[in-house]
């Protein structure tokens, strides 16, 4: 048997019911919230940990006394979370009337102009420095090598360029049968490994 439970089911289920905010609300509290970290672990606990526990500890297991369970061990969390997330949604209250059609033009043309090459000329750059440490030519992969996963050639080598945060995103990475380039920006350059 397959079936899906969608979110407003599995709230019913569990006796909850979604809270309702006005549109947009939710979108922009949510983004000062990635900005403020108010929800990280340290601020609120590690939920994945804290769930399991309170659930090992009670056989009553009710939204209420989860929220009881959790208020008890963390008193402040919710407040010190909202105070964090608060004060970056007055920051985005004080950038919006900022925010006119000249400037959004701006953020479009940094965006797709200026990122855009950047970021491909930072895969140039990135080859040209191992063919230079190789002694050896380079270019850039064709867009058939592109979709084998292959980003560029030093000599007759092909490699694939990713940030090094793709070594972590295992269940993104898809099968790549070429040696890899992993690039790190800092705020002085790029630190790069490259798998021999």
């Amino acid at each position: 048997m397959q079936f899906t439970i969608s979110n407003n089911e599995l709230l019913k289920l569990n006796d909850g019911e979604a809270a309702a905010f006005p549109k947009y609300t939710s979108q922009l509290i949510n983004w000062a919230n990635q900005n403020a970290q108010g929800t990280r672990p340290k601020v609120v606990g590690q939920m994945s940990d804290l769930f399991p526990e309170f659930v090992e500890s009670t056989s009553e297991i009710l939204m209420e006394t989860w929220k009881k369970w959790y208020l008890d061990k963390f008193p402040n969390a919710l407040n010190d979370a909202a105070e964090k997330i608060y004060k970056q949604v007055q920051n985005l209250q004080n950038a919006i009337p900022l925010i006119d059609k000249e400037l959004v033009y701006r953020w479009v043309e940094d965006l797709v102009i200026t990122k855009t090459y950047n970021g491909m000329y930072f895969q140039k750059a990135v080859f040209a420095k191992i063919a230079e440490l190789k002694n050896q030519s380079f270019r850039l992969a064709t867009k058939e090598e592109e979709r084998k996963g292959i980003d560029g050639f030093v000599g007759e080598i092909p490699y694939s360029l990713k940030p090094d945060t793709y070594k972590t995103m295992k269940r993104l990475q898809e099968q790549i049968n070429v040696l890899m380039v992993y690039y790190k920006k800092t705020k002085t350059g790029l630190k790069i490994e490259v798998a021999e």
